[in-house]
């Protein structure tokens, strides 16, 4: 299973929030929603997530069997 416990470490570090994501970076409320549940999301989504971060994808995600 992916999850994305690291993205929301990694927001808190750098000091975005869901609506910077949401306003400044293009990131859709559904797409948040999805990502606290740890649901499907296109890769696209991610190279948003880690142009906006500025950090590389496993600071975002991890895979968990």
């Amino acid at each position: 299973m992916i999850v994305f416990d690291k993205l929301w470490k990694t927001m808190k570090e750098k000091g975005v929030s869901t609506y910077k994501l949401r306003e400044t970076c293009g990131i859709d409320s559904k797409t948040v929603r999805r990502l606290k549940a740890n649901e499907n999301i296109e890769t696209k989504t991610l190279d948003k997530l880690c142009a906006a971060l500025n950090c590389k994808i496993e600071d975002i995600m991890e895979y968990k069997p």
